[in-house]
């Protein structure tokens, strides 16, 4: 019997870094390969939402954490109780106006219709089953500096809450 060559396939691993939003109310993209190398994290935001004043703690760690490798980018979405009706300008003159928000912001996306959910949140969905995404505004997603899911919280974990800190902590450690 010939002895057939052995075919090593190349296997690629799909992490957050393959994924892009576009930009809220500018033109270009939100490349998450261009963070390689530091922390994320990964927020679904609302301007109308019982949460939304997290904003502000959002806002109070990325001061305090951006020079240390941390990046918090805002997604808004309007499936969780139309809590985001807005259009892109709208929803940037909110967040300047009402919380100063510095961090980088993407366009409005999808989460729950599987057909137009958007790529992140189906990968999320792949990585993690379908019970990890978004139930409501102010999810967050850890995302460690190789680009790997680092860990998922709920809306009513607070932005500065002892747990969230020491998981950024151990992300930008790693």
């Amino acid at each position: 019997m010939p002895r057939l060559p052995i075919r090593i396939a190349r296997q690629t691993m799909t992490t957050a870094h393959d994924f892009s939003f576009a930009k809220l109310d500018e033109p270009g993209e939100i490349d998450l390969a261009d963070y390689a190398g530091k922390a994320l994290l990964i927020v679904n935001v609302a301007s109308a939402c019982g949460f939304t004043s997290q904003y502000r703690d959002l806002e109070s760690l990325y001061e305090a954490k951006v020079g240390k490798g941390l990046v918090i980018i805002g997604v808004p979405c309007n499936d969780f109780g139309q809590q985001e009706p807005g259009d892109g300008r709208e929803i940037r003159e909110f967040c300047d106006t009402s919380f100063h928000v510095t961090f980088p912001m993407t366009a409005k996306v999808e989460i729950v219709p599987p057909a137009r959910r958007h790529p992140f949140y189906q990968w999320v969905a792949e990585e993690l089953g379908d019970s990890a995404l978004p139930r409501w505004n102010f999810h967050k997603y850890l995302i460690g500096k190789n680009g790997e899911l680092a860990g998922a919280y709920g809306s009513k974990t607070a932005p500065l809450s002892p747990d969230m800190l020491e998981a950024i902590k151990g992300a930008l450690c790693a």
